[in-house]
């Protein structure tokens, strides 16, 4: 997909900051009409994605990491890049973007553990990084991560944890894909608050995130997307 030759005019990015600004702001009248401007001026969906939704998703989670906005502020910010991105998907070329949808992920919060933010933003971010994803929820057991990765033919299965108690049903999918011979069918990837590489190396994952902007780019990389 080509990026409008007008993304870098002033108007345009004008447009974009307003957008990212938008989303900081959790307005998302605001940040609705802006994307349709930008698309109607003919910019293109993953360049406003890139250029700034992205950018605002960084800076939501930096701004939740630092305590400058909490929890209710990060629902809001999810949900109004979770409109946009749809609205930008809706509004991208078929082809394109079937095009960009090079490798399949099924994604979930594991067994016990109800918590969805961080995981929706990831599912975001990587439906405009080249990624078809398959969203399982929350509260998955490990017999479902392996059978939607067997049905949607994923290559990746990505597991959120944020609670320490539900960390060991990360393995336990781990080991269910052993147990089955699955094992080196799929990357698996890691992520949520309690998590570290530490983890990840301890129970045989492929890659590990220690935010949603890291998950993505360690995706791509283990996937051989970049």
């Amino acid at each position: 997909m080509n990026n409008h030759s007008g993304l870098e005019s002033s108007p345009d990015q004008e447009l974009l900051h307003q957008l990212q600004e938008a989303v900081l702001e959790y307005d998302s009248g605001r940040a609705r009409s802006t994307a349709e401007k930008l698309l109607t001026a003919g910019v293109d969906p993953m360049a406003i994605m890139n250029r700034a939704i992205t950018p605002a998703a960084r800076l939501v989670g930096d701004k939740f990491e630092n305590g400058e906005c909490f929890l209710p502020h990060l629902v809001m910010a999810g949900d109004i890049m979770s409109e946009i991105a749809t609205l930008l998907e809706e509004s991208a070329p078929a082809t394109a973007t079937e095009g960009t949808h090079t490798k399949v992920v099924v994604i979930g919060t594991v067994k016990g553990d109800v918590h969805s933010i961080g995981k929706n933003i990831v599912a975001m971010l990587m439906k405009a990084n080249e990624f078809k994803v398959h969203d399982l929820g929350v509260d998955v057991p490990a017999a479902r991560f392996v059978e939607q990765a067997e049905e949607k033919k994923a290559d990746m299965i990505a597991m959120s944890s944020l609670l320490t108690t539900t960390m060991p049903y990360q393995r336990e999918v781990v080991e269910e894909l052993t147990f089955r011979g699955l094992r080196d069918k799929y990357k698996i990837l890691l992520g949520g608050g309690p998590v570290s590489q530490e983890w990840a190396d301890e129970i045989g994952a492929d890659g590990y995130g220690k935010d949603a902007i890291a998950g993505v780019k360690v995706a791509r990389r283990i996937l051989g997307l970049s």
